[in-house]
């Protein structure tokens, strides 16, 4: 008779899975908005400039739906699944944030370009950590019903930001489109993308990418 996998086990190669999946799909959704030609429903899952908060959607609707299809394959074994969960939707983008900002700071500090293998690997190492969370809290003994309220609470506050502040964004840096390492004054939907294109055509040869063609950032550090 085969023997049956620990819970515990099986959760944690769930939440492994989810890493993967967030990263992956989280990667498309940064290139989705322009790919559908700038369609506006794809605006409120889809980042729809270069700010921090619009990098946040890459990882919480996913995260979201990844969620809702786990509940049905470990709901019988996990504690607290919907507090868990909604704990990694909540700590993954804050300390993506916090890593990513300090890590900029740094790099501004001592005039070295950001690195682009740096940059992924903060934001695996916030989907990571988040399903970390996930998992300590699905493999405790239930909570009391007091966190089952904040969680509808959560939920609810986080699909109502994550649909609307796209379409209504507040004037705060963090909503503010940071384009090649240089803020533009630009919030939520941008009215042109043209400068912004990371596909262009190139003649008749197809598809290109030009993504900072002209970083300000690489100009400053050139002449230091």
């Amino acid at each position: 008779m085969k023997k049956p996998i620990n819970p515990k086990l099986k959760l944690g190669l769930w939440e492994a899975g989810c890493v993967l999946w967030i990263a992956v799909v989280g990667s498309l959704l940064h290139f989705a908005f322009e790919l559908s030609d700038y369609w506006t429903p794809m605006a409120l899952i889809a980042a729809v400039n270069e700010s921090a908060w619009e990098h946040t959607k890459m990882y919480f609707w996913p995260g979201l739906v990844w969620a809702v299809v786990q509940y049905t394959y470990t709901r019988d074994i996990a504690s607290n699944y919907w507090f868990g969960k909604a704990m990694a939707l909540v700590v993954t983008p804050a300390l993506i944030m916090l890593t990513y900002f300090s890590y900029l700071e740094y790099s501004f500090a001592v005039s070295v370009k950001p690195s682009l293998a740096t940059m992924l690997s903060i934001m695996v190492f916030g989907i990571a950590a988040g399903q970390f969370v996930s998992w300590f809290i699905l493999t405790r003994e239930p909570l009391s019903r007091d966190v089952r309220r904040w969680t509808v609470a959560t939920y609810a506050a986080s699909v109502a930001a994550f649909s609307v502040l796209t379409f209504m964004p507040p004037k705060v840096f963090i909503f503010e489109n940071f384009a090649c390492y240089t803020y533009t004054g630009e919030y939520g939907i941008l009215e042109d993308y043209e400068p912004y294109r990371i596909f262009t055509r190139e003649g008749e040869k197809g598809q290109g990418v030009n993504y900072c063609a002209n970083n300000p950032f690489d100009n400053a550090v050139a002449n230091n």
